[in-house]
């Protein structure tokens, strides 16, 4: 139930030692000033054993909502324990310089813990903080943003305002993604990934979806028991029905289905069409995804639409938006136009700008922004997002937006040799952040404000240090809750350019930057030996290639898929995939 329309993908406690929440480089691990002292001290022995119970004080959360504590001066991490508690832990794993426990019994609790309403909370990877009061969370996440700031951007002085709430934090996800599997005695379950795990939670009712996708849910197990409709099994390859995805218009209340399955035909659409249509009024269309690949990826690249419309309508603000199955939108409708209206804020338009929007997807800022500009440009290199964008363009009647396919980093200065040069540049990248060559584009292009989006507190701080060697200050930070109960927290930064002398003045210079590497990918060679340096594991290109494919990195084909039908291609074990993706996390590539 992650941001950015990803499978939410439970956090692994092995991460936190070398990682410590962030990078603070395109390539190396964060030097974490706060945690150094807990995560980086070597000892001559451990003073823990795996199995055994220690009482465990919490000092602080860590960057996946886990407890942070110690046991005789060495680190550990207990899910599900607050700061300020004393708590009971058995030890279930033991590094050299840190451990993970299971929270066994809470012998003085916090004054913000809270009971939480959803019934498989503690084995669900989907939520991490429903045990956490709301406006704790707030608290919780400003200072992640504000620790980041200063452990990896060292930033020290950037005002970071208080976290923006929800109004309601529970039903607020207008997308849902829900993998199907077998369950135990021949059970059916629908529902989210257990923590570190691929078994399937079987849930009734997710408690931080909108009630249109909650009620899919009932409707599809009871075609798939009606009907005898297998679900699919990864490991055999068997099966038919892989994921169920729904979306909701908050603001038209359209309902879009789509059921995504492992072949072409599927027996009994007709039945299940006949049941959705039945059980709800506003079903505006059902489509079919087709996923044949032995992968971790949810959608195919087929979808054929078995009833109605292959879109559904939603809004923010004034403004309409086309979304199907493969769009990306913001998963929380409500806090987006909040997003977006302190977005405008900070770019403090006045009517005569022109505004680039990087990273523009379908173009949903973009338009926010247009409404108050002069011109705008999104720059997006993705073909079908941009498409996307001209549609939703036209459907609201803009005309001062221009959408343009490439990359930015050659966008920016072509647009600067035509002879225009924008005022204000917006940035809204993935969780790697912006690629170096972008910044050093955005720079060169000299706005008098960048305003940057960003659901990574870590790359933002990165991104953020390197501009201020640029010339460019953070004036201020926002912290917006896009993500009620989990880790996740989207922000909204300002930066305004410098005058030549008081660039001199800032803390973070060439000198410094000149130690950073900034390649965008480690090599397949540096991955293996950080795997097999830090875990004394032998991982191969292929394990690699089908993690980095998992998380959205694009690998040559002849890696994952053999050309014969029906060869099959081994999975990489689990533990060898949690350290692939420490690896990748400690590169910067996720």
């Amino acid at each position: 139930m992650l941001s950015k329309g990803r499978r939410c993908r439970p956090f692994s406690m092995e991460k936190k030692a070398a990682y410590a929440g962030g990078c603070n480089t395109w390539g190396k691990a964060a030097d974490d000033s706060n945690y150094g002292e807990d995560i980086m001290a070597q000892h001559a022995t451990v003073p823990v054993q795996k199995g055994h119970t220690y009482t465990i004080e919490i000092t602080r959360l860590g960057s996946s909502g886990e407890g942070i504590g110690r046991v005789d001066g060495f680190t550990a991490f207990v899910p599900f324990a607050l700061p300020e508690e004393t708590v009971e832990g058995e030890i279930t794993v033991v590094k050299k310089q840190y451990a993970t426990a299971v929270l066994k019994k809470i012998v003085k609790p916090s004054k913000e813990r809270v009971k939480p309403p959803c019934p498989v909370y503690d084995r669900c990877g989907g939520c991490q903080l429903q045990h956490l009061s709301y406006p704790a969370q707030l608290v919780m996440k400003r200072q992640q943003v504000a620790d980041a700031l200063v452990r990896i951007g060292h930033l020290e002085s950037v005002p970071v305002l208080p976290t923006l709430g929800a109004d309601d934090p529970w039903h607020y996800r207008n997308k849902m993604q829900f993998p199907v599997a077998a369950g135990a005695r021949r059970s059916l379950a629908i529902g989210c990934f257990a923590a570190a795990t691929h078994r399937v939670i079987n849930v009734d009712e997710c408690f931080i979806q909108k009630e249109g996708n909650n009620r899919l849910i009932p409707i599809l197990r009871q075609w798939m028991k009606t009907y005898k409709i297998p679900a699919y099994d990864e490991d055999q390859e068997t099966g038919i029905v892989r994921h169920l995805m729904g979306r909701v218009g908050v603001h038209t209340g359209e309902v879009m289905v789509c059921l995504v399955t492992a072949c072409d035909m599927v027996p009994h659409l007709k039945d299940l069409t006949r049941m959705l249509r039945e059980s709800i009024p506003n079903l505006t269309g059902f489509v079919q995804n087709v996923n044949k690949r032995h992968t971790n990826v949810i959608l195919g690249a087929k979808t054929k639409v078995i009833y109605g419309k292959p879109t559904i309508r939603d809004s923010i603000g004034t403004l309409t938006f086309n979304i199907s199955a493969q769009s990306f939108f913001q998963v929380n409708s409500e806090q987006a136009q909040r997003l977006y209206e302190k977005a405008l804020e900070f770019a403090d338009l006045k009517g005569q700008e022109t505004v680039v929007d990087v990273y523009c997807g379908t173009g949903t800022i973009t338009l926010f922004l247009a409404q108050r500009a002069k011109q705008v440009y999104g720059i997006e290199i993705v073909a079908p997002a941009i498409k996307d964008a001209v549609k939703n363009a036209g459907d609201n009647r803009i005309a001062n937006a221009e959408f343009l396919l490439g990359d930015a980093a050659y966008k920016l200065p072509e647009l600067l040799g035509s002879g225009i040069r924008p005022d204000v540049i917006i940035v809204d990248p993935p969780r790697a952040g912006c690629e170096e060559k972008v910044l050093t584009a955005i720079a060169r292009v000299k706005p008098k404000r960048i305003v940057y989006v960003s659901c990574n507190p870590a790359t933002l701080a990165r991104d953020l240090a390197y501009m201020a060697a640029k010339g460019y200050k953070t004036e201020k930070v926002q912290p917006v809750d896009m993500f009620p109960m989990t880790h996740h927290v989207e922000t909204v930064a300002l930066l305004s350019k410098l005058n030549t002398e008081h660039h001199l003045d800032i803390e973070i210079g060439e000198d410094e930057l000149s130690e950073i590497d900034f390649s965008k990918d480690a090599t397949y060679g540096e991955i293996k030996k950080y795997v097999l340096d830090k875990y004394g594991l032998k991982v191969s290109s292929l394990y690699i290639a089908q993690i980095k494919r998992k998380h959205g990195l694009i690998e040559r084909e002849n890696y994952n898929f053999s050309k014969k039908e029906n060869q099959r291609v081994p999975n990489c074990p689990e533990e060898k995939e949690k350290a692939i993706e420490d690896a990748l996390e400690h590169f910067g590539m996720i």
